[in-house]
């Protein structure tokens, strides 16, 4: 089959995992799948924000900007058409974005079938967390592609609610989350500790750190559970692998406390070596979420055996289960989740009862990249022959 992937992710981070996954499972599978997508995104590295992009929305206003958007579907509507008539794919399979119509009017000019992948309600992501100006135009584009789309792709059955709330009918919506590339996340025993996690019980988090995954509260847990430990057991330490705007203070925490020592940083790391550092963790931490996503790095955390801490909250159900493959926490609770954290300090065999499981989960719940693509060309073959 061939496949025309259309996307408008100009920077290489968490988006562009799933795109380039999703498209290389695509291609070992056979299927030839031709690329509509900004350069910026191929030329940047891992972790990149988009570069002129990024840094044209930073000067101009934000109506501005949304306009710039929207002008953008005029050319790429263009360089969709021009695919279309050169390469004359099978079906089309667009990443949703934001004030981008231009992929459902390519499809209905050239009476190809679109899947449409949605990783978030946009409008209302951006209008609660960055501000929109033209809420109008927004709204219209938002419910335009959704339901013009002959089948969405919603990552949770949260969002699979707001997709059908805005009119898509229930026949056109599956429910396909992240996945993972197990042969780069997998369990691997302590042998691959690095010397100085060797003997030590570590809890990690990978990501972004935000003030509102409140770490520096978890650090003085660690710090206050190796004061109280027994001289036997293994000393706790903190790892965290990213970056964000709360390390300064967490480093500054660390030396008040005199606790240096129990707290690794790792910084920005490349996309590469993320399992690397997962092989050091022993407990995992997803402090929080938004309500509707399908959160990678938890799918991560399960293919690698980790215990995993997690809010519990209705799309993290639908990965996790209390007391299976993870310990779950009050969303919103900070005690709750410190109080869980404590639970597995103390509880060696309730953490290989989750690690265990955790991994288990992944085959379980077809968790990879090569599931999800065998999925969207079972969907596109049952669209093209209704074609």
């Amino acid at each position: 089959m061939k496949i025309l992937y259309h996307h408008r992710v100009a920077s290489r981070d968490g988006q562009y995992v799933h795109i380039d996954a999703i498209i290389n499972a695509l291609r070992q599978q056979g299927h030839e799948v031709v690329v509509v997508a900004p350069a910026v995104s191929d030329q940047a590295e891992f972790g990149a924000d988009g570069g002129w992009v990024s840094k044209v929305r930073q000067m101009l206003p934000r109506f501005c900007c949304e306009i710039l958007e929207f002008g953008y579907s005029g050319y790429d509507f263009a360089k969709l058409c021009l695919t279309l008539y050169r390469e004359k794919p099978d079906a089309i399979y667009e990443r949703y974005n934001l004030f981008l119509p231009s992929g459902i009017l390519a499809k209905q000019l050239f009476n190809v079938p679109l899947v449409l992948e949605i990783n978030a309600p946009l409008f209302d992501e951006r209008n609660a967390y960055g501000g929109l100006s033209l809420t109008w135009l927004a709204r219209w584009s938002e419910l335009f592609t959704w339901r013009n789309a002959d089948h969405t792709l919603p990552v949770s059955h949260v969002l699979a609610g707001y997709v059908q709330r805005a009119g898509v009918p229930e026949q056109a919506i599956s429910v396909i989350p992240n996945g993972i590339d197990s042969h780069l996340f997998y369990p691997v025993d302590d042998k691959e500790k690095q010397p100085e996690f060797s003997d030590s019980l570590v809890v990690g988090f990978v990501g972004f750190c935000r003030e509102w995954h409140q770490l520096e509260h978890v650090l003085s847990l660690i710090v206050e559970f190796n004061r109280q430990r027994n001289l036997d057991d293994p000393e706790v330490k903190f790892l965290i692998v990213g970056d964000g705007p709360v390390l300064d203070k967490l480093k500054k925490q660390a030396r008040d406390l005199k606790a240096e020592h129990q707290i690794h940083i790792t910084g920005l790391i490349d996309r590469q070596h993320i399992p690397g550092w997962l092989s050091q963790i022993d407990i995992a931490l997803q402090p929080a979420v938004t309500p509707w996503c399908s959160p990678l790095k938890l799918i991560e955390y399960l293919a690698c055996g980790k215990a995993i801490v997690a809010p519990d909250s209705d799309n993290i159900r639908e990965l996790l289960t209390d007391g299976d493959n993870a310990l779950l926490f009050k969303a919103g609770h900070l005690a709750d989740m410190l109080e869980q954290i404590k639970r597995l300090l103390s509880d060696a065999a309730l953490r290989q009862q989750l690690s265990a499981n955790a991994a288990a989960s992944i085959a379980r719940q077809q968790l990879t990249w090569p599931d999800n693509a065998r999925k969207i060309v079972s969907i596109f073959e049952s669209l093209i022959i209704k074609h």
